[in-house]
């Protein structure tokens, strides 16, 4: 593969995958994952009604008969959920140890995930219903080339959804100074100067030919905790369609 293209870190990929083996333990490296995942999946259930005309609140499985891509999936965090909604779920990953991670959690709860490792533009992966990144794009060495392999592997009527750290002072004292030294998650997860801003990830999704919808923000409170809100500072997940 052209090396212009390539969007993976292995320094990222090596960073992650020394965290695969407790990736799944809520209380591990990966605590802050199970708990920003709730908040996510409401995002991601709402959004898939809204698209698709499905109500997520009588029917158990709004992805029946769909196909799903998790584009930097870890070990399956949210591929599991996305499998049980109903999708084909494909996930890929650049750390062998997450594929691994991730295929052996799903074997032990029963579920069938097309598990793949390595540089996701290379895969020719194209027709999903459904693509998904999260918390990713802040760590591929070539954003632009990423979102190109992510729109090229959505169907022409398909639905992504993006999240992302948002680049802004309260984001760089929270997310990386505060919780990298009070262990909330491991150090070196974050570089800051990698956080892209919603102004910046819309100009990337038009270059690639898509459109994002409203961006809503995840944000933290002591009497919420990780709660969907309107303030973007922090943490943002949003949609994004064929333009």
């Amino acid at each position: 593969m052209d090396n212009a293209t390539a969007t993976i870190d292995p320094k990222e990929a090596a960073h992650f995958g020394a965290l695969a083996a407790d990736w799944w333990d809520p209380k591990g490296s990966s605590a802050m994952l199970h708990k920003l995942n709730p908040v996510r999946l409401a995002f991601i259930r709402d959004s898939i009604d809204a698209h698709f005309a499905t109500d997520s609140g009588t029917l158990r499985r709004p992805l029946s008969g769909k196909r799903a891509l998790d584009a930097g999936c870890g070990a399956g965090l949210l591929c599991e959920p996305l499998a049980r909604l109903g999708a084909q779920v494909t996930g890929v990953d650049a750390a062998p140890e997450n594929i691994a991670a991730a295929r052996a959690h799903a074997d032990a709860m029963g579920l069938a995930i097309d598990y793949r490792q390595g540089e996701l533009g290379a895969m020719d992966l194209s027709g999903f219903d459904l693509v998904c990144s999260l918390e990713v794009i802040e760590h591929v060495t070539d954003k632009a080339a990423f979102l190109a392999s992510l729109a090229a592997a959505l169907s022409p009527e398909g639905l992504m959804i993006l999240s992302c750290p948002n680049r802004t002072p309260q984001s760089r004292l929270l997310l990386v100074e505060a919780a990298e030294r009070l262990g909330q998650v491991p150090r070196g997860t974050h570089d800051w100067k990698q956080f892209v801003t919603p102004a910046e990830l819309a100009e990337l999704a038009e270059a690639a030919g898509l459109s994002l919808g409203e961006p809503k923000g995840i944000s933290w409170s002591p009497a919420q905790g990780l709660h969907l809100s309107d303030d973007l500072s922090l943490n943002y997940i949003v949609t994004a369609q064929r333009a």
